[in-house]
């Protein structure tokens, strides 16, 4: 069977395609959505089940964790311990391509930091990725919708190329504009450290 596709307007996505999305990720299910990159694949990130579904869908790492995207600073404070220096970081770019790597709660399950204690976090400005974090009133994975190593899809009919049958739904927006990916910057230590160079410059 066949994964359900769902055709949304990407600046003003349906609220009944939003809530079908919704179903599938409060039951542990797996979505595809377009992000202003590329599409991402998304698990409730809270969910340790869903989030190892996804580590094993894509072929990715156990060692490498899991960036989140959040809808704002305080659900971003809820999963990791957000300092001033990261948050003067987070009022200077978010909503933007910047991800920062923080301590993680207690309560982060150990699937998605892959046993570091740290979180990535973003803010991403695109509606869809913004409206599915804030129905689902918790943050949502977002890694690339492609098996790793494979090329990022920039459009549904590529995720579905990759992963037809294995996810159940993908909200199709159109061409993602593709490009960098976000930069990530690890502030969880004493001096921030610069892991991946995007498109944000710093």
């Amino acid at each position: 069977m066949g994964t359900e596709v769902l055709k949304v307007d990407s600046a003003r996505p349906s609220r009944a395609a939003l809530e079908r999305a919704l179903e599938v990720l409060k039951v542990g299910g797996l979505i595809a959505f377009p992000t202003e990159t590329f599409y991402g694949l998304g698990a409730s990130a809270l969910d340790p089940s869903a989030v190892r579904r996804l580590f094993e869908l894509k072929g990715r790492p156990w060692s490498k964790p899991l960036l989140v995207l959040v809808d704002s600073v305080a659900m971003a404070e809820a999963v990791a311990l957000v300092t001033e220096p990261a948050r003067a970081m987070m009022a200077r770019h978010w909503p933007g391509a910047l991800t920062l790597v923080l301590p993680a709660r207690p309560t982060v399950p150990a699937e998605l930091t892959a046993g570091t204690a740290t979180i990535g976090v973003r803010l991403s400005p695109h509606p869809v990725a913004r409206a599915l974090v804030t129905g689902l009133a918790g943050p949502l994975t977002a890694p690339s919708a492609n098996p790793a190593g494979a090329p990022p899809p920039t459009t549904a009919d590529e995720v579905l190329g990759y992963f037809d049958g294995a996810l159940g739904l993908v909200l199709d927006a159109g061409p993602s504009a593709g490009g960098l990916p976000s930069t990530v910057l690890d502030m969880s230590g004493d001096v921030p450290r610069v892991l991946r160079q995007g498109a944000v410059r710093l």
